[in-house]
């Protein structure tokens, strides 16, 4: 089956019934029954056809493939390939993974009063297709007799968390699938604290989802939308609260900083939303203009210019924004991801070349600038009541700092929808969260929504760039250096393996875990025949966590994703992580040291020596004859 879309109307342009009767099904019950439903309950003319056409070009693999399964919905909701099947992106999809949600909600918040005045707010991207599931999204909502909140125009996605808070709505829903390839889309949903929704509510709202699959007629109707009393657009209301909001952690005198520097900044985002709010950002921030990557600063579903835009993808990623700097003699290059909620940065060295900062390396500039600007910002600093976040497979240098400022610092599994969660909860507790981050360009920059921000991210990095270049003339690459001398050197490499074979996988994972003489609870020991000497074991699969006396994990243990951690007695750590969804078999090494160990290159060294050692004996990649993935440094 083909993998494209249209839009349709909410009328049958054919008779269901008579379609199914006109078909020669497979004979198999389970599958006919849900050939049946699809034709029964899909109204979108191309999505129909194409399983129209598999059943006629008798296709029943691939029909079992698309119609067996259901796309899952999880913490993160929902993302995949945009084409007919249960297994898809999809108007149907969409409609019934909102109609779970109004369902839940219903349950949730029985008051109706309170459902018509608070409401759920939604958004889109850029992508094909997303103004259409929003729409879908809205009319869903609209006819269960919520208000809804519906930008009509593209936004970042930062948007909706911030507008779930500021509208105190019941949730937020976003269409995107931010850095996935173009002919992929997804459904993102936010709670009413303004954070993505993690468990139990995810298997709430799937549960809710599977009692409410048959679409009612009313939800293909567009028309609501142009006539709904309960439909507004919050956009003329939230964009002047969110950048007021992005204002406060600017204090006056950075803002002085910044309206003297000369410092120019190059900016991308990649074919998606953010190019007029990061322009907005910056006059906020009294920054100069930004100078955009003229061929990529409007949204474009296609993503000319770029394989896939993913910022992981380093200099493929950031090409045309090195080259513009060049041209325009700048030194420093600014990127989101198409829904603007993920930032990275390169800057070109006194020698002439770019350095491409990893996730963790501009997670430590910004954990050291929250300490200052927290420091600058507040009458009455007090740092021993501060937090920093980040997850288990994040460099562990925001800990180092915390331990040398006097600050606390807390690990999350992997995820925003984890440190958004716990970074309210600390909230809550009195503490002032400061900074959250992942290695994977994420950035929760002070509390003015619980989720990553691309653009108060950017505008915090550049305002750093600014102050430092002014008042120490040092360049981002120095003052990372000056980070690593003072709370010791991190250095981190990641990558992944494919493996498409899921009974392997588990076998690999399971073996780590049988490792002596195939005792359950026994992992390696050591590397490099007792070269190398584990200090202890995490593993959130199961539950084990060596490092306690107990050997129970404090963190949340989920069997249906392998996540084990190996913590190395020289400060080398090593997790190993794959979920349940995917074939990729991913590890994220760092080696840590104290701010008496100067000696950089020769720990990257056993940075890579211990990784190339414990992926061999770990994985077992050769043996296996697994694919490498792209390797991030």
């Amino acid at each position: 089956m083909p993998a494209t879309m249209s839009a349709s109307s909410s009328k049958r342009n054919v008779n269901p019934v008579d379609l199914i009767k006109s078909l020669a099904l497979s004979g198999e019950g389970d599958l006919d029954a849900e050939i049946k439903n699809w034709i029964l309950w899909d109204r979108n003319d191309a999505t129909l056809q194409q399983v129209v056409d598999a059943v006629n070009d008798k296709d029943w693999e691939v029909l079992r493939i698309r119609l067996g399964t259901r796309i899952p919905f999880g913490p993160a909701g929902l993302r995949g390939g945009m084409r007919a099947g249960f297994d898809s992106i999809n108007d149907l999809v969409i409609i019934q993974t909102i109609q779970g949600l109004a369902h839940y909600l219903i349950e949730t918040y029985p008051s109706v009063q309170r459902r018509e005045s608070q409401g759920v707010v939604i958004g889109y991207d850029g992508r094909y297709n997303s103004k259409r599931f929003a729409q879908l999204a809205a009319s869903v909502l609209l006819n269960s007799n919520f208000r809804v909140y519906f930008f009509n125009r593209m936004i970042p996605t930062p948007f909706i968390s911030f507008s779930v808070i500021n509208l105190n709505c019941l949730a937020g829903i976003v269409i995107t699938a931010s850095q996935n390839p173009k002919q992929d889309n997804g459904c993102k949903i936010y709670w009413a604290n303004g954070a993505q929704v993690t468990t139990p509510i995810d298997k709430n709202i799937h549960d809710a989802i599977l009692k409410n699959l048959e679409p009612k007629p009313s939800s293909w109707d567009l028309s609501i939308l142009d006539e709904s009393p309960l439909l507004n657009d919050p956009y003329r209301l939230v964009y002047p609260k969110y950048y007021e909001a992005l204002k406060k952690l600017l204090p006056p005198v950075f803002l002085e900083t910044n309206e003297c520097s000369q410092l120019r900044f190059v900016y991308t985002p990649l074919h998606g939303v953010c190019f007029p709010f990061m322009r907005e950002a910056f006059y906020q921030a009294r920054l100069k203009p930004l100078i955009a990557v003229a061929e990529q600063k409007d949204p474009d579903p296609e993503f000319p210019t770029v394989a896939i835009p993913k910022l992981k993808e380093g200099k493929e990623a950031l090409a045309m924004a090195i080259k513009k700097a060049e041209h325009e003699h700048c030194t420093i290059v600014l990127a989101n991801d198409p829904d603007a909620n993920h930032l990275a940065v390169a800057e070109l060295d006194p020698k002439g070349r770019w350095k491409i900062f990893n996730g963790n390396e501009i997670g430590a500039l910004l954990g050291w600038w929250a300490v200052e600007s927290y420091r600058t910002r507040t009458p009455k600093p007090d740092l021993s009541n501060c937090v920093t976040i980040s997850s288990t497979i994040s460099s562990q240098i925001l800990s180092a700092i915390a331990r040398a400022e006097g600050f606390i610092h807390v690990e999350t599994l992997p995820g925003f929808k984890w440190m958004a969660n716990k970074a309210l909860e600390l909230q809550g507790l009195g503490k002032t969260v400061l900074l959250a981050f992942e290695e994977s360009f994420g950035y929760m920059f002070g509390m003015n929504h619980a989720d990553t921000d691309g653009i108060i991210a950017a505008t915090q990095l550049a305002t750093m760039a600014c102050y430092l270049r002014s008042t120490r003339n040092m360049t981002l690459i120095e003052k990372l250096r000056e980070v690593y001398d003072r709370y010791g050197y991190h250095a981190s490499i990641s990558s992944y393996f494919i493996c498409p074979d899921a009974d392997l996988l588990m076998q690999i994972f399971e073996r780590l875990r049988r490792f002596d003489d195939d005792q359950p609870g026994t992992y390696p020991r050591c590397i490099l025949d007792g070269e190398f000497e584990v200090r202890h074991v995490r593993d959130l699969t199961t539950g084990v966590d060596t490092s306690y006396a107990d050997r129970k994990a404090r963190l949340p243990v989920n069997p249906n994703i392998q996540n084990i951690t190996f913590t190395f007695t020289n400060g080398f750590t090593i997790s190993l992580r794959c979920s349940a969804t995917e074939s990729k078999m991913k590890y994220y090494a760092e080696i840590s040291g104290l701010p008496e160990d100067k000696e950089w290159d020769e720990m990257n060294d056993k940075l890579y020596r211990m990784t190339a050692a414990a992926i061999e004996e770990f994985y077992q990649p050769s043996f296996h004859g697994l694919e490498q993935g792209r390797t991030d440094t």
